[in-house]
């Protein structure tokens, strides 16, 4: 069975810093690209950073571009977003992703609070 257990969030003030680590297992880690994806209260489910199986190919959404970063450590099976430089707009669930197949398996999510 896919399990995908996010870590890492918090509260911070506006500039400052987190990262979040999202541990696998269930699956083959290292043949499939990961995902980030945070929803704010009463928004859309939003696609945050992607990386490839192998860490080479990364995408970010426009809103976190320079600021938030996307790794991961197939030895380990664990996907990062490293967010810096903090908004009180990335106030949000954060959720790790995969689709495996047809099907897309998420993690429980791990909250992310901004202060202004």
């Amino acid at each position: 069975q896919v399990q995908l257990v996010e870590s890492g969030g918090g509260l911070v003030q506006a500039g400052g810093s987190l990262r979040l680590s999202c541990a696998a297992s269930g699956f083959t880690f290292s043949s499939y690209t990961m995902r980030w994806y945070r929803q704010a209260p009463e928004k859309e489910r939003e696609l945050v950073a992607t990386i490839g199986r192998a860490g080479g190919s990364t995408n970010y959404a426009d809103s976190v571009k320079g600021r938030f970063t996307i790794s991961r450590d197939n030895a380990k099976n664990t996907v990062f977003l490293q967010m810096n430089s903090l908004k009180p707009e990335d106030t949000a669930v954060y959720y790790c992703n995969v689709l495996i197949g047809l099907r897309n398996s998420w993690g429980q999510g791990t909250q992310v609070t901004v202060s202004s």
